[in-house]
Formats: C-alpha cells, structure tokens, sequence
C-alpha cells in the first residue's frame, strides 16, 4: 500500500501532536509494542486526534486505554500507511533501537572494564567507582579506556622517590597539569591509590611516593636516630646531639628512603607539640626517640610513622582523652601497630572542667575506655598528664598499666 503523506499529515502531523508522537515513538524505543497501554495526560487536540483515527466517539476525559495493534488497523483502514511505526517514521524520522543500542553499549564497557589492568582494580571494585567513570567521561566507552590507559600509565611509575606530581605528569603525560586536583585523570589516580575510606588525597599522593605541597605540615621529631649517610641523616644526627626538636618534611623524608636503624628500639608518640617541648627542655638528649602527630596526622606524619613501623620500631602511643583524640589513636594505632602508652580505660582520670564534645568514637584497643569516657563527660587533655610521660620517657619504659 502507497503512503497518503498528505492525509497522514493531516491525521498525526504537525507541532501540536509532536508531545503525542515522542511517546508513541518512545514505546518503539523501548522495545514495548505488545498489549494495551493507557496514554495519559491527553490535551484535546491530542485525544480528538486519536478519536478520530480510531473512530471513537468524543469524549472528555484527558486519558485513553488503546493498543499498537489497534492503531496498525486503524492507520490501514484509513488508507494512509502500513502501521504506526512506518507512519511515525514518515513523519519524524527513523525510530531509534534504545534497547539493543543499550545492550551494545553495556556490552562493550563490560568487555573494557574486564580487560583494565590488574593495577586499576581498586578503582573499579563497586558499581559507585564505574558510575564515576563513566560521569568523568561523559559516558563514552571510547574516552573511558583512554583515561584508563592514561591511568595505568602513571601507576606503572609507581611507587616513585619523592617526584613532584607536576614533574610525573609531565614525564608520563605530556601535561604537567594533568593530576592537578579535580582533574578527571587524578579522581581516577586516586581511587586506585586509595588505602582506606576518607583517606586525604595528600597522604595518598605521599604513600605512593609523590609530592604535593611537600613542605606543609613537617613532622615534629625528637631525638630519632640519624637514617642513612644523607644530609637528613646529618640534620637528625646534630639536633640529636643538643636534644632539639626538629621538623621534617615530606619532600626530605620520601626522598631518603625510609629505612631507619630502628629495629627493635622503643619509639614513642605523642598528640601535641607542648609534650616535645616539655621533653627537650626537661630531658634535653637524654629523650628516647619522639615524634608528634600534632592533631589528626598529615601526610608527612604518616610517611613517618610508616617508615618507622616498616623498619622494626615498637612505637607507643599517648594522645588527649576526648572523641578527636580516640580517633586519632585508632589511626595510630590500628595502622601502624602501634601500643597505647597510658591510653587505656585505667589511665582515663579526669577532672572536672572541660567537657567531650561531638559524636562518640569508639577505640578500637580498648572497648572499656570508651565506655568510660561517655560515662564520665569530661575531656583528658594530654597536657595534664605531662608529668607522667616524661618520667616515662625519663626511665625509657613504657607503662603499660590499665
């Protein structure tokens, strides 16, 4: 049967039945043309459209229950096409196949996402990870394996030894900007990097070797014993001798290596920077090794306290008794396997005075201690109980009371 385009025209045509048409075309789409369906809302226009294709009787209501079927016969009755789908096509163009084109295109990301290397896995473990990458590639399969070459590339170089991220983006990538924050390259990067759940990107970059901002935020020290023939070794080495504080910052400590002559040997840290100066000024050279994580650790802290723990040293562990300060320890401790020093239910003594705030943290060496504290309300700050670390310190054991 010809096509009457004229009549048709007429019958389904035109800017007012174009919401009318989208939908019809939409149940081609998607792939449902079987059975009974009901459209609504239907305007006027739209329903005495259909009304009279169908040959209904007028009526006024803003829905109607029809079938694909039904209009197939209608449309063939009326002498004006062969069914709805070659009218609809006639009129706007070629009806997409959503449904196999969604299938090809699930189809190709599942063969790309199987086939990303072994080093990409972390940040493509969950459906959330591959739902963001397909946000920062706009969707498209094409640019996806792109990015993730991209990415593979730079892992391929790491761990590194203290290179500046700018330096390894412009090495690997051609672009020194290309890790820069918020870059689609660097979201990725980091997911793969990524250690644990709320990890700073910072500390990430750091772990595997990279600097950002390596002077920011130095690791407050006392007394460690010199690391290699380097000249961080010989600044260790003179402050140690005078029993000084000292700062060292990341760019100084991934770049020496991390191996400390350690082993074995008792390590202790502490929250606050007023217990290191405490410590010098009342026990000068004669301080066993301490360092400081000063509130919640930053990178370099981290680098440190990592290094130490890889190179055999047993460290101990005091900070404040309030919510920020058991959060802390559970890093401290529960990363870097570290013992609590006076940071146990026993040693929780407070006074009246300052009380917790925020949410509760639960510690994770030791149940009872949070229990308490919630119990009590009041903070312990590490400032006092100086006077018990530095004896501590002074005899060079731990007390491990609880």
């Amino acid at each position: 049967m010809l096509m009457d385009s004229p009549r048709l025209q007429r019958l389904l045509g035109g800017p007012q039945l174009a919401p009318l048409r989208k939908r019809l075309r939409g149940r081609y789409e998607r792939g449902r043309v079987e059975g009974a369906f009901t459209l609504s809302p239907l305007d006027a226009a739209e329903r005495a459209a259909l009304e009279g294709l169908l040959g209904r009787r007028s009526r006024a209501a803003n829905s109607m229950r029809l079938s694909v079927e039904e209009l197939d016969a209608a449309l063939v009755t009326a002498g004006v096409a062969t069914d709805l789908r070659t009218a609809l096509e006639s009129l706007d163009g070629q009806i997409a196949d959503r449904a196999t084109e969604a299938a090809v295109h699930r189809s190709v990301w599942g063969q790309m996402l199987t086939s990303a290397p072994p080093s990409l896995r972390p940040a493509l473990a969950t459906p959330v990870d591959v739902g963001l990458l397909k946000r920062l590639t706009g969707y498209d399969p094409a640019r996806a394996e792109a990015l993730l070459q991209a990415v593979a590339a730079v892992l391929d170089q790491l761990p590194a030894c203290g290179v500046q991220r700018s330096r390894l983006a412009a090495q690997v990538l051609g672009d020194a900007h290309a890790l820069d924050a918020g870059r689609p390259l660097a979201t990725l990067l980091l997911r793969a990097l990524r250690t644990t759940d709320g990890e700073r990107p910072r500390d990430s970059w750091a772990a595997a070797g990279v600097l950002v901002n390596e002077l920011a935020r130095p690791a407050l020290t006392l007394n460690l014993p010199p690391v290699n023939a380097t000249a961080l070794g010989a600044l260790i080495d003179a402050a140690r001798r005078y029993g000084e504080p000292l700062h060292l910052n990341l760019r100084a400590l991934l770049q020496a290596g991390g191996v400390w002559p350690v082993r074995g040997m008792d390590v202790y840290v502490c929250e606050n920077p007023s217990i290191v100066v405490a410590a010098a000024n009342v026990l000068g050279a004669a301080c066993p090794p301490l360092l400081c994580t000063e509130g919640m650790p930053a990178a370099a802290q981290r680098i440190l306290l990592g290094q130490l723990a890889d190179s055999g040293a047993r460290l101990h562990y005091h900070g404040d008794f309030d919510w920020p300060g058991i959060r802390i320890g559970n890093i401290v401790i529960g990363r870097y396997d570290a013992q609590p020093w006076r940071f146990r239910a026993g040693d929780y003594v407070p006074r009246p005075g300052k009380t917790l705030a925020g949410p509760a943290a639960d510690a994770g060496w030791d149940a009872d201690l949070t229990t308490k504290m919630a119990a009590t309300g009041w903070v312990l700050e590490e400032e006092s109980v100086e006077d018990l670390l530095l004896a501590d310190l002074r005899a060079g054991v731990v007390d491990c009371r609880s």
